[in-house]
C-alpha cells in the first residue's frame, strides 16, 4: 500500500515517512488483496498540537478514514493507526455481508479485524459565511442502509448519495440522539 505524505506547517522528514510507512504497512495483513489506490497522509501542527490525517480510497467508493491530534506527532500517528485498524475489523463484516454479490468487494478484507468512530474535524478559526473548501465526487448510488455504513466508515455526521430507489440526491445524517435522520428531495 502506498502513501502520499504531505506536511502542513511541518517539514516531513526521512525519519517520518519511514516511520508512518512501517506503521501503516500494519494494515496490509487485513486485507486479501492490499489496495492499488493511494493513500493520503496529511501532517499538520498547530500551536503545538501535532494533527495526522489519513484516508485510504477501497474498491466501490468506500474510504477508510482517521486523524487524530496530540502533543507528539509519533503518538498521533499510533493512534491514527489504531483507529483505522478498529474501523476494519468492526465494518469489515458488515461489508462483506452487504456486499456479498459483489466480486469487487466480496474478499477485500481478511477474516479477521472493528472501526473505532473517528470524531468529525472542526476547524477552529472558522469564518462566517466563508467557503474554506470545496469538495467534488461521483455520487454512487446506494441505498440508506449503505448510505449510513459509508458515513460510519468516513467519520463523518452526514453523507450525501444518490439513492437507488428514488433515483434522487439525498443526505443522511447522525442527530443528537444516536439515531439517523434522511433528507430526501421533493
Amino acid at each position: 500500500m502506498d502513501f502520499a505524505i504531505r506536511g502542513q506547517h511541518i517539514e516531513v522528514t526521512d525519519a517520518l515517512k519511514d516511520y508512518i510507512d512501517k506503521r501503516l504497512s500494519r494494515l496490509e495483513k487485513y486485507f486479501d488483496i492490499p489496495p492499488a489506490t493511494e493513500g493520503n497522509v496529511t501532517l499538520s501542527v498547530t500551536r503545538g498540537i501535532h494533527k495526522v490525517e489519513v484516508t485510504i480510497p477501497l474498491p466501490g467508493g468506500v474510504f477508510l478514514r482517521a486523524e487524530d491530534r496530540s502533543d507528539d506527532m509519533y503518538t498521533s500517528i499510533d493512534s491514527v493507526l489504531s483507529k483505522l485498524e478498529r474501523q476494519i475489523r468492526k465494518h469489515k463484516t458488515k461489508m462483506n455481508r452487504r456486499f456479498r454479490q459483489d466480486e469487487s468487494l466480496k474478499g477485500l478484507f481478511v477474516d479477521e479485524g472493528a472501526n473505532a468512530s473517528v470524531s468529525p474535524s472542526t476547524d477552529e478559526e472558522e469564518d462566517e459565511l466563508q467557503v474554506v473548501r470545496n469538495k467534488r465526487f461521483l455520487l454512487k448510488p446506494m441505498d440508506v442502509e449503505e448510505a449510513i455504513l459509508q458515513m460510519n466508515m468516513i467519520g463523518h455526521n452526514f453523507f450525501v448519495f444518490s439513492n437507488i430507489e428514488s433515483e434522487t440526491v439525498n443526505v443522511v445524517y447522525r442527530r443528537n440522539d444516536g439515531k439517523y435522520g434522511l433528507i430526501e428531495q421533493e
